[in-house]
């Protein structure tokens, strides 16, 4: 239950580094900043997000990291003898190390937007 819990806060917890950093840079690159200044005026939380990136970032980076070893302790561990039982349990290993991929590969995304492509441009 827990490991399940932490991969959805992880997964939405990525999700918001794409948006706080990501977005804004997808949106200039495709000219549509006045866009992106709509958007901002509707969501001003967005803005709080972006002031606070590296908190969010290192916050993150330690729920993928237990999130990650959650899932590397779970994967020997022994499903029940039920066959409906053992589907449900494979079943629910699979989506959660999707779940968790999409996380760290979401993670990436923004960490690129918010760190390393800045430094690129200028």
């Amino acid at each position: 239950m827990l490991r399940k819990a932490l991969n959805f806060v992880t997964l939405f917890g990525s999700m918001s580094t794409l948006l706080c950093c990501a977005l804004p840079a997808l949106f200039v690159s495709l000219g549509a900043g006045a866009v992106f200044a709509s958007l901002l005026s509707r969501f001003p939380q967005l803005i709080f997000v972006s002031e606070h990136k590296k908190t969010l970032f290192i916050s993150i980076a330690v729920l993928l990291a237990i999130g990650g070893l959650l899932q590397w302790n779970a994967r020997n561990l022994p499903c029940p003898i039920d066959p409906v039982k053992a589907r449900a349990c494979q079943t629910s290993r699979r989506w959660s190390l999707w779940v968790y991929a999409i996380s760290v590969a979401i993670f990436a995304i923004g960490g690129f937007f918010a760190f390393i492509a800045p430094v690129l441009i200028s």
